[in-house]
């Protein structure tokens, strides 16, 4: 049994009533065990958070660890043509050790700037280098490996054997799902339509209902997307989904921007989740999606940074803003999508997003103590008044703010050094690492 008290800290808990108030945090080895102004008792660590804000750790429903790495090797191209001419053979040219360094880049600039949980999304080989790096690292995660066994413009080394890429998904699922105090998750990860049969689609969809897991997937980024889609299936991608019966709670579709009426009244009936990735559609110039729109109708939609090629930042306090001022642009309206929203997008709806909405996603007395101790008294953040956090934290703060990060009751982070992940052998293999990819591929 481990303890740990936060004191004197600013607490947004986000929980039903948003409650933010000055006050303590006791944690009793994974949880909350107490909340409030003044809490009278010994813990066996204790930090002083006095002048700091207290947050849940953040949360991120679509990211490609395994993409970290390429930071800037895609720029400036659009979705079919990224992934055809660069990141497919980038991603088919991995090794367990530069998949694994990768993750670990990923983690560590994730841990830094507030995030806590993300919903991957692997490649299709080495998947297992990934997880490894989740495990070391003490991140909590739903991760997947890609299923690719479809598709023109698609590498050998990524065009799969659908029996072997089901069998190697079942034997990952069987290994890793609930380890380490639930911490890291299986979800089934078909990459989209576009690369995927039929055949394999139904097989997952029939899997993640025999094992309880989740179906994590694009769907709707790219109107060439769509496009291709009707000419091969008949059909949009959602209203083709939902023929195949896979829409539903457990599923989590990321982008969703091109929709037509129809396709978003699926996703509210059937309670589909949507992963909004502002920066990464706004790179690739995929589009912006309905987001206010899909919010009205009660579709569950939190928020993601998609892979490091099409964002070159995993900030989420920049995605964050992001999403809120497009949405502005986009309605010529600043009312829609207000700061208070957009933070419920990266934390209590990214919990609802990950099935753990009972779990993490608020700072509450026998949730998770998954929490981040911002430090907002900094030049870019003042004036600082009271009344105003969120908005702060939305519009304002960036990673930089992050001093320390928690984690299943652990410290991961604390006064913005690592302490489960070396960041200078990391930045080092890094970039050892993704020299020998270009060379390799004459990039």
């Amino acid at each position: 049994m481990s303890t740990l008290k936060i004191v004197k800290g600013t607490i947004v808990t986000m929980n039903k009533g948003r409650d933010i108030f000055k006050g303590d945090i006791f944690i009793k080895d994974d949880r909350i065990e107490e909340i409030g102004p003044s809490i009278e008792r010994n813990a066996d660590m204790e930090i002083d958070a006095e002048g700091k804000v207290i947050i849940p750790g953040l949360i991120q429903t679509h990211i490609h660890l395994t993409q970290t790495l390429f930071k800037g090797m895609a720029d400036d191209l659009e979705l079919l043509d990224w992934l055809r001419k660069r990141i497919w053979p980038l991603e088919g040219n991995h090794t367990e050790e530069t998949n694994y360094i990768s993750a670990k880049l990923g983690l560590a600039e994730l841990i830094k700037s507030g995030t806590t949980s993300i919903i991957d999304m692997a490649t299709v080989n080495h998947t297992e280098s990934i997880i490894n790096a989740i495990d070391e690292s003490g991140f909590r995660a739903i991760v997947g490996k890609c299923m690719m066994d479809y598709g023109t413009g698609v590498p050998d080394s990524l065009m799969e054997n659908r029996d072997n890429s089901i069998r190697e998904s079942v034997r990952l699922l069987k290994k890793w799902h609930g380890k380490r105090n639930e911490r890291i998750k299986y979800a089934f990860a078909p990459r989209f339509v576009v690369s995927c049969t039929e055949e394999l689609l139904v097989k997952v969809r029939d899997l993640a209902r025999e094992y309880g897991v989740m179906v994590h997937t694009h769907a709707s980024e790219n109107r060439g997307e769509i496009e291709l889609v009707q000419r091969d299936r008949g059909m949009r991608n959602i209203q083709y989904l939902h023929k195949l019966k896979m829409t539903g709670e457990d599923l989590i579709l990321a982008h969703c921007i091109w929709l037509d009426d129809e396709e978003m009244k699926i996703l509210a009936d059937t309670g589909t989740k949507v992963s909004h990735c502002p920066n990464s559609n706004l790179k690739l110039a995929s589009g912006i999606a309905k987001i206010p729109e899909l919010l009205d109708l009660g579709v569950s939609v939190s928020i993601g940074i998609d892979g490091a090629p099409c964002n070159n930042n995993l900030d989420i306090f920049r995605e964050m803003r992001s999403g809120a001022l497009i949405q502005k642009a986009r309605l010529l309206n600043p009312t829609v999508m207000p700061a208070e929203k957009v933070f419920e997008l990266a934390t209590v709806n990214g919990a609802k997003a990950m099935g753990m909405e009972n779990e993490i996603g608020s700072l509450e007395v026998g949730k998770k103590a998954d929490i981040v101790i911002m430090d907002l008294n900094k030049i870019s953040t003042t004036p600082n008044m009271e009344d105003n956090i969120i908005s702060q934290l939305v519009y304002s703060a960036s990673a930089s703010h992050v001093e320390t990060t928690i984690i299943d009751g652990k410290i991961i982070m604390r006064d913005r050094e690592l302490l489960t992940l070396n960041e200078k052998t990391i930045m080092k293999d890094a970039n050892r690492l993704i020299r020998g990819q270009m060379e390799k591929l004459k990039i």
